[in-house]
């Protein structure tokens, strides 16, 4: 049988893509959905789901207070633009997350996760408010260290990369470059890596491919279709195109 799935995400086009990704797994029913977290508490209240994929960041109530308005809650796996290095209390527990926006193979990996613990049955399903006391202890409590440099190989030496002067970062034809002082530099990461390793008030991934240094941006304009340009401040004024679908967040991040 199929998981009863609900959704709740405050940005249009993120719920519109998480819906196509799970009706496109062929795994799930999806009884309802919205961008209202009113409507969310009431619509979870009358028809509790199995699993609601519910959005953290949110106007008037953020996802854990959509949580703690409920009588009887589902399974849920939280979507979040956050980084995961201040979610690792998630990993530690049975309820899951999915950072935005939701690739495939993340969403496979907890809807996986979700029939193994339904299987498992009532007992093994999470302390739903104990587990919301342990993610905010862990917000508060978490240090997490960034690195400042990172290693560029070429041929058998290594150059190290102040990540101060790196701009941004790209993926072209399988490998990933930093670039910085207008030369690129190959790199051993993937760029989904360099997003989770570096510290995310300082990088922010604008495109499948792309990373940039939020103290390089010189500025923004809109283009056609919900996209933004980003213009560098190196000496070739670089443009950067930050992907519809990374938009909102992008905003958040850079502070308007």
């Amino acid at each position: 049988m199929k998981l009863r799935v609900y959704l709740v995400d405050d940005e249009p086009l993120a719920l519109e893509r998480l819906r196509r990704l799970l009706e496109k797994s062929g795994r799930v029913q999806v009884t309802g959905s919205t961008t209202k977290p009113e409507e969310a508490v009431a619509a979870l209240a009358l028809d509790p789901p199995d699993v609601c994929f519910l959005d953290i960041q949110m106007p008037r109530l953020n996802g854990f207070e959509v949580l703690a308005r409920l009588p009887r809650q589902p399974i849920v796996i939280f979507t979040t633009a956050y980084n995961q290095y201040a979610l690792q209390a998630f990993g530690e527990n049975a309820v899951d997350y999915l950072l935005k926006p939701v690739e495939p193979e993340t969403l496979e990996r907890a809807l996986n996760k979700v029939e193994r613990l339904r299987g498992a049955g009532p007992a093994a399903q999470p302390d739903l408010q104990a587990l919301l006391r342990q993610i905010t202890d862990s917000l508060r409590q978490s240090k997490v260290e960034f690195p400042s440099r990172i290693a560029s190989r070429l041929g058998d030496r290594l150059w190290f990369l102040d990540l101060d002067r790196v701009s941004h970062f790209y993926a072209e034809d399988k490998l990933t470059y930093a670039v910085s002082e207008g030369k690129a530099y190959c790199v051993d990461h993937a760029i989904a890596e360099l997003e989770r390793k570096l510290d995310p008030s300082r990088f922010a991934r604008i495109h499948r491919g792309t990373l940039v240094n939020l103290a390089w941006i010189m500025e923004v304009s809109s283009l056609p279709g919900g996209a933004l340009n980003v213009r560098l401040k190196d000496a070739r004024n670089t443009d950067l195109t930050v992907a519809r679908d990374r938009a909102r967040d992008f905003k958040a991040r850079a502070g308007f």
